[in-house]
């Protein structure tokens, strides 16, 4: 606080003494120097002398502080305490985004709902996930995903079949992603007719060989018998 050429420097300031000051000086640091600097200024001049006093005033009260920091404890705990808030951040492909949020936000506030979390994604795809717990973060990115995951070449995975057609079967190998069995790929064995295998409902398990530009896939259950070597 200044007055003529009287200057007062107070420490750790009220909201009323904040309101009346010249300047409000924030000051972060450790015992070895300082991190971040924040100044609101009213007056047009701030000389160097009165610079140098708030800050020496602010390392004697910040050293105060982590010294009564360090009594509490010495050093940073080796495990979070299960039920201190956690915030997971994960990157999803933003073309996936729609697909968390849902129609209306119906999926987002299902999830968030159920697993007592806050969820915030941005356009670029990165996912905050705030809990009050770390098995409800847990559950959540669970959730998150099985939406999100996306197929690759060469994994197997268990679908259920969703269509038939004179030419192959559609499976769904996670939410809202199905791919396509061509009759030759149904059976290790020829194949007549696609029902005569695999009906609508049916699980199996299936091989991604391929994924084309479009994002169209191509399963094969032979695959699967053929590695697991199940007679033709």
């Amino acid at each position: 606080v200044k007055d003529g050429d009287d200057v007062v420097i107070l420490t750790d300031i009220l909201g009323d003494e904040d309101h009346s000051g010249d300047m409000d000086f924030k000051v972060a640091g450790t015992r070895e120097g300082i991190t971040a600097l924040q100044m609101d200024i009213k007056i047009l001049e701030l000389s160097k002398d009165i610079m140098e006093k708030a800050l020496e005033q602010a390392r004697t009260g910040r050293l105060v502080i982590l010294d009564k920091m360090l009594e509490a404890i010495s050093h940073p705990r080796e495990k979070i305490s299960p039920h201190a808030p956690a915030i997971t951040t994960i990157k999803i492909n933003p073309d996936k985004i729609r697909d968390i949020i849902g129609p209306g936000g119906k999926i987002i506030r299902s999830i968030q709902s159920e697993t007592n979390t806050r969820i915030e994604i941005d356009d670029s795809g990165v996912v905050k996930i705030a809990a009050m717990s770390k098995e409800d973060g847990q559950a959540a990115l669970a959730l998150i995903s099985n939406i999100t995951m996306e197929p690759e070449i060469g994994a197997i995975y268990e679908g259920t079949v969703v269509k038939i057609m004179d030419f192959g079967a559609f499976v769904q190998i996670m939410p809202g992603t199905d791919g396509l069995v061509h009759i030759s790929q149904l059976s290790n064995h020829r194949v007549t007719r696609v029902s005569d295998v695999v009906k609508e409902g049916d699980v199996i398990k299936v091989k991604v060989l391929e994924i084309s530009k479009d994002g169209k896939i191509r399963l094969s259950h032979k695959a699967v018998l053929e590695e697991a070597n199940v007679p033709a």
